[in-house]
């Protein structure tokens, strides 16, 4: 009797250390690589992507202006985006590029006059309108870690939440946000296709880093362009408020992009 309880209690042992190392194995950050993966493979349908240029029309909210025009989007893959936008009061652009050592960006108004943007505005996502970008540069780049967040409903739409960040790369100075809070971009895929419904992440007024203000960027109407799925309308929201919408007319892709179509100014 104590022979067969003894083998009993070790079957039991073998059994659930197969069970706890099953559970150890799936960890929120690989269980978020998998959901990006998925992500990105739906987004491209297996491909290469090097660049994309989306024009179409764009309705901009600021305060009590509400104008309508027509825009262009462009992005490398490897990390830079512009957005040029021309409205009834005029052009407005901005450019960011991250592909050299050190992110640059730079937007203007209808005046024409180029204005720096502070380097705590540089650190989430270029081309924050394209997201097969937006995952595939944080895919191939090891200094960024992901976590899963767990199955969601956002805006009425089942998905799997997942957020990105990068690790710090010196100490962070005291009193200022942490590297970490200042990359973060959280991502909602949608939870049977797994296509991005949503990304958000933070920004900040020039002069003070440590204010936060949410971006909500939100993709609808994916069509297939050469054999990828693109988002044609892409809705931007500064703290719950709508400040742009853009539907696409027409999206091409590896049309042979360089840098230098978004050097800062």
């Amino acid at each position: 009797m104590r022979a067969a309880r003894l083998f009993f209690l070790v079957s039991i042992s073998f059994v659930l250390s197969i069970s706890l190392a099953a559970q150890q194995a799936v960890t929120p950050t690989s269980q978020a690589l998998t959901l990006l993966q998925q992500s990105l493979a739906a987004l491209t349908g297996g491909q290469t992507l090097t660049d994309v240029t989306l024009s179409g029309s764009a309705r901009r909210i600021a305060g009590s202006d509400d104008e309508s025009g027509t825009a262009v989007f462009a992005a490398l893959a490897s990390g830079a985006g512009r957005s040029d936008l021309s409205l009834s009061s005029g052009q407005c652009s901005e450019v960011q590029n991250h592909s050299s050592t050190t992110p640059a960006g730079t937007w203007s108004g209808p005046d024409g006059v180029a204005h720096a943007m502070a380097f705590h505005n540089l650190l989430t996502e270029p081309s924050w309108f394209f997201p097969a970008f937006a995952i595939s540069r944080r895919l191939s780049d090891s200094s960024f870690a992901a976590t899963y967040v767990g199955h969601e409903t956002h805006n009425g739409q089942a998905v799997e939440h997942v957020f990105v960040y990068q690790s710090m790369p010196f100490p962070n100075p005291p009193g200022l946000p942490t590297f970490e809070q200042l990359t973060r971009v959280d991502f909602f895929l949608d939870a049977t296709t797994f296509l991005p419904a949503a990304i958000a992440f933070t920004i900040h007024p020039d002069n003070n880093e440590l204010l936060d203000l949410a971006v909500e960027v939100r993709f609808t109407d994916y069509r297939p362009v050469s054999g990828a799925q693109v988002p044609f309308h892409v809705q931007k929201y500064l703290s719950n408020s709508l400040i742009l919408d853009f539907q696409a007319t027409s999206v091409t892709l590896n049309s042979g992009l360089t840098a230098s179509a978004f050097n800062a100014q």
